[in-house]
Protein backbone atom coordinates (compact mmCIF):
# COMPACT_ATOMS: atom_id res chain seq x y z
CA UNK A 1 0.00 0.00 0.00
CA UNK A 2 1.20 3.66 -0.93
CA UNK A 3 0.45 6.37 1.40
CA UNK A 4 0.83 9.91 0.36
CA UNK A 5 2.02 12.03 2.90
CA UNK A 6 2.04 15.91 3.40
CA UNK A 7 1.56 18.65 6.39
CA UNK A 8 1.88 22.18 7.10
CA UNK A 9 1.09 23.51 4.02
CA UNK A 10 -0.11 26.35 5.81
CA UNK A 11 -1.99 28.07 2.93
CA UNK A 12 0.45 27.33 0.31
CA UNK A 13 -2.13 25.91 -3.01
CA UNK A 14 0.82 25.89 -5.20
CA UNK A 15 2.91 24.08 -3.14
CA UNK A 16 -0.10 21.47 -2.10
CA UNK A 17 -1.06 21.00 -6.08
CA UNK A 18 2.55 20.81 -7.04
CA UNK A 19 3.03 18.00 -4.23
CA UNK A 20 0.19 15.93 -5.63
CA UNK A 21 1.47 16.01 -9.28
CA UNK A 22 4.47 14.84 -8.33
CA UNK A 23 3.11 12.35 -5.71
CA UNK A 24 1.51 10.18 -8.75
CA UNK A 25 -1.05 7.70 -7.50
CA UNK A 26 -1.39 6.74 -3.81
CA UNK A 27 -3.54 4.31 -2.35
CA UNK A 28 -4.46 6.73 1.02
CA UNK A 29 -3.51 10.04 1.16
CA UNK A 30 -2.90 12.19 4.77
CA UNK A 31 -2.12 15.13 5.73
CA UNK A 32 -0.92 15.49 9.26
CA UNK A 33 -2.22 18.90 9.97
CA UNK A 34 -1.82 22.85 9.67
CA UNK A 35 -3.26 23.04 6.14
CA UNK A 36 -4.30 26.50 7.05
CA UNK A 37 -2.32 29.57 8.86
CA UNK A 38 -3.26 30.21 12.53
CA UNK A 39 -6.10 33.52 11.00
CA UNK A 40 -5.82 33.09 7.49
CA UNK A 41 -8.00 30.32 5.79
CA UNK A 42 -7.45 28.80 2.42
CA UNK A 43 -10.79 28.05 0.47
CA UNK A 44 -8.34 26.07 -2.59
CA UNK A 45 -6.23 23.93 0.09
CA UNK A 46 -9.42 22.77 1.87
CA UNK A 47 -10.90 21.92 -1.06
CA UNK A 48 -8.42 20.24 -2.70
CA UNK A 49 -7.47 17.92 0.75
CA UNK A 50 -11.17 17.58 0.35
CA UNK A 51 -11.88 16.76 -3.05
CA UNK A 52 -9.23 14.28 -3.01
CA UNK A 53 -10.33 12.50 -0.09
CA UNK A 54 -7.57 13.36 1.88
CA UNK A 55 -7.56 11.88 5.71
CA UNK A 56 -6.83 15.38 7.64
CA UNK A 57 -6.19 15.80 10.93
CA UNK A 58 -6.16 19.14 11.99
CA UNK A 59 -2.91 21.02 14.03
CA UNK A 60 -2.32 24.23 16.07
CA UNK A 61 -3.27 26.33 13.35
CA UNK A 62 -6.37 25.05 13.19
CA UNK A 63 -7.38 24.84 16.56
CA UNK A 64 -6.25 28.41 16.76
CA UNK A 65 -8.70 29.22 13.95
CA UNK A 66 -11.27 27.18 14.90
CA UNK A 67 -11.25 28.57 18.78
CA UNK A 68 -13.02 31.88 20.47
CA UNK A 69 -9.22 33.65 19.24
CA UNK A 70 -10.39 33.33 15.50
CA UNK A 71 -13.87 34.31 15.19
CA UNK A 72 -13.12 37.41 13.31
CA UNK A 73 -10.79 35.32 11.33
CA UNK A 74 -13.80 32.90 10.50
CA UNK A 75 -16.32 35.55 9.96
CA UNK A 76 -14.55 36.87 6.96
CA UNK A 77 -16.38 37.07 3.81
CA UNK A 78 -14.00 35.12 1.68
CA UNK A 79 -13.91 31.71 3.48
CA UNK A 80 -16.17 29.35 2.13
CA UNK A 81 -18.51 27.92 4.99
CA UNK A 82 -19.21 24.80 3.81
CA UNK A 83 -15.64 24.09 3.68
CA UNK A 84 -14.96 25.62 6.59
CA UNK A 85 -17.66 23.08 8.34
CA UNK A 86 -16.15 20.18 6.93
CA UNK A 87 -12.41 21.23 7.69
CA UNK A 88 -13.22 21.43 11.42
CA UNK A 89 -14.96 18.83 11.39
CA UNK A 90 -12.25 16.69 11.13
CA UNK A 91 -10.16 15.28 14.02
CA UNK A 92 -6.80 16.20 15.76
CA UNK A 93 -6.09 12.08 14.87
CA UNK A 94 -6.94 9.45 13.12
CA UNK A 95 -5.73 5.70 13.02
CA UNK A 96 -6.56 2.78 10.89
CA UNK A 97 -4.82 -0.59 9.71
CA UNK A 98 -2.76 -1.28 7.22
CA UNK A 99 -1.85 -4.73 6.01
CA UNK A 100 -2.56 -5.91 9.85
CA UNK A 101 -0.43 -3.00 10.90
CA UNK A 102 -1.45 -0.15 13.42
CA UNK A 103 -0.64 3.43 11.47
CA UNK A 104 -1.34 6.84 13.50
CA UNK A 105 -1.37 10.38 12.65
CA UNK A 106 -1.45 13.68 14.62
CA UNK A 107 0.36 16.91 14.03
CA UNK A 108 2.36 17.00 16.59
CA UNK A 109 2.74 14.21 19.58
CA UNK A 110 0.55 11.52 20.86
CA UNK A 111 1.04 12.48 24.22
CA UNK A 112 1.01 15.61 26.51
CA UNK A 113 2.43 18.41 25.91
CA UNK A 114 0.48 17.44 22.16
CA UNK A 115 2.08 20.66 20.21
CA UNK A 116 5.78 19.77 21.64
CA UNK A 117 8.22 19.57 18.60
CA UNK A 118 9.40 16.21 17.91
CA UNK A 119 12.71 17.16 15.72
CA UNK A 120 15.11 13.94 14.56
CA UNK A 121 16.83 14.74 17.21
CA UNK A 122 15.02 14.79 19.98
CA UNK A 123 15.44 12.79 23.17
CA UNK A 124 11.56 12.62 23.69
CA UNK A 125 11.30 10.31 20.36
CA UNK A 126 12.79 7.29 22.49
CA UNK A 127 9.50 7.45 24.02
CA UNK A 128 7.71 5.99 20.83
CA UNK A 129 9.62 2.47 22.31
CA UNK A 130 6.60 1.67 23.94
CA UNK A 131 3.79 3.79 21.58
CA UNK A 132 0.96 1.15 20.15
CA UNK A 133 1.75 1.39 16.44
CA UNK A 134 3.46 -0.04 13.60
CA UNK A 135 3.58 3.40 11.85
CA UNK A 136 3.39 6.74 13.65
CA UNK A 137 2.81 10.50 10.79
CA UNK A 138 3.15 13.18 12.15
CA UNK A 139 3.95 17.27 11.10
CA UNK A 140 4.61 20.33 12.92
CA UNK A 141 8.53 20.44 13.00
CA UNK A 142 8.81 21.15 9.05
CA UNK A 143 11.56 18.64 9.21
CA UNK A 144 11.73 15.21 7.45
CA UNK A 145 12.06 12.57 9.29
CA UNK A 146 11.68 8.63 9.17
CA UNK A 147 13.32 6.97 11.76
CA UNK A 148 12.39 3.62 13.83
CA UNK A 149 11.90 2.78 17.74
CA UNK A 150 11.53 -0.90 18.53
CA UNK A 151 8.81 -1.77 16.34
CA UNK A 152 7.63 2.16 15.71
CA UNK A 153 8.75 4.00 12.81
CA UNK A 154 7.48 7.86 12.74
CA UNK A 155 7.57 9.45 9.52
CA UNK A 156 7.30 13.31 9.07
CA UNK A 157 7.53 13.95 5.40
CA UNK A 158 8.37 17.64 5.84
CA UNK A 159 6.66 20.57 4.95
CA UNK A 160 4.30 20.93 1.89
CA UNK A 161 4.05 24.63 1.64
CA UNK A 162 6.08 26.69 4.43
CA UNK A 163 10.38 25.03 4.16
CA UNK A 164 12.30 25.56 7.24
CA UNK A 165 14.52 22.55 6.70
CA UNK A 166 17.82 23.43 6.07
CA UNK A 167 19.05 19.83 5.72
CA UNK A 168 16.81 20.19 2.12
CA UNK A 169 17.70 23.65 0.96
CA UNK A 170 14.84 25.27 2.24
CA UNK A 171 12.93 23.36 -0.07
CA UNK A 172 9.40 22.09 0.50
CA UNK A 173 8.81 18.63 0.50
CA UNK A 174 6.11 15.25 0.90
CA UNK A 175 6.49 11.39 1.16
CA UNK A 176 5.09 8.37 0.29
CA UNK A 177 4.99 5.15 3.08
CA UNK A 178 5.14 1.86 0.68
CA UNK A 179 3.86 -0.73 3.31
CA UNK A 180 4.97 -3.55 1.59
CA UNK A 181 8.55 -2.58 0.74
CA UNK A 182 8.89 -1.19 4.30
CA UNK A 183 10.22 2.30 2.97
CA UNK A 184 9.81 6.55 2.92
CA UNK A 185 10.48 8.16 -0.28
CA UNK A 186 10.83 12.02 0.28
CA UNK A 187 10.24 14.06 -2.34
CA UNK A 188 12.29 17.76 -2.33
CA UNK A 189 10.88 20.33 -4.40
CA UNK A 190 11.20 24.72 -4.50
CA UNK A 191 8.27 26.31 -3.55
CA UNK A 192 6.49 27.95 -6.43
CA UNK A 193 5.45 30.61 -5.15
CA UNK A 194 8.54 31.80 -3.87
CA UNK A 195 11.90 30.39 -5.49
CA UNK A 196 14.04 32.63 -4.75
CA UNK A 197 14.55 31.15 -1.38
CA UNK A 198 16.69 28.61 -1.90
CA UNK A 199 20.36 28.82 -2.85
CA UNK A 200 21.49 28.61 -6.60
CA UNK A 201 23.27 25.26 -5.62
CA UNK A 202 20.22 23.29 -4.77
CA UNK A 203 18.06 21.54 -7.71
CA UNK A 204 15.70 23.17 -8.87
CA UNK A 205 14.25 19.79 -10.35
CA UNK A 206 12.35 17.78 -7.82
CA UNK A 207 15.03 15.38 -5.86
CA UNK A 208 13.78 12.15 -4.58
CA UNK A 209 15.54 10.41 -1.83
CA UNK A 210 14.64 6.73 0.14
CA UNK A 211 14.62 5.73 3.52
CA UNK A 212 14.25 1.80 4.16
CA UNK A 213 12.83 1.50 7.96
Amino acid sequence: MRIGIVSDIHCNAAGLERALALMGPVDELVCAGDSIYQYRFANEVVALLRATGARVVLGNHEEIFLSAAGVRARSAPTVDRALLAWLAAQPFTWETRVNGRRLFVVHGSPWEPRYEYLFPSSHALRAFQTFDADYVILGHTHYQMARRFGRVAVINPGSTGEPRDPRNGWRLSFAVLDTAADEVRFCNFPDPTRPYVAPTEVPAEPEWTVETL
